[in-house]
């Protein structure tokens, strides 16, 4: 099974005064042929020495900076996690339900008798 992984940004929190990107939410969604799953979370950055103008941030070099402050193998323990949900899903380890004997027939709906209500002046 072949899984695919997508890096990307939803958000970035700066400030005002001088466009420092202060906490990045990122998010990773992976996919095979038949499932996707996700992961969404935020991380602080610190101050650097030089800032790149807000406006020339582009999403690939965000992406880095969040790969970067995870490490090598927090970026593959996160991708591997979601591998493994995928597989759950493609072939369930687990279920949830009760034995189909204990599910009687549906029983009828009780009959109501109809009521008449008399029309007044009859």
């Amino acid at each position: 099974m072949s899984v695919s992984y997508n890096w990307s940004i939803a958000d970035l929190n700066r400030k005002t005064e001088d466009g420092f990107v202060f906490t990045v939410h990122w998010r990773v969604n992976a996919s095979n042929e038949s499932y996707s799953e996700g992961a969404y979370g935020s991380i602080p950055l610190e101050r650097p020495e030089e800032l790149i103008p807000f406006d020339q941030l582009s999403p690939e070099l965000v992406v880095q900076w969040v790969k970067d402050y995870f490490g090598e193998e927090k970026v593959a323990e996160i991708e591997a996690t979601l591998a493994a949900r995928l597989i759950e899903k493609q072939t369930p380890t687990q279920v949830s339900g009760v034995p189909s004997s204990w599910v009687s027939s549906e029983p009828s709906a009780p009959e109501v008798p109809e009521i008449v209500a008399p029309v007044p002046g009859d």
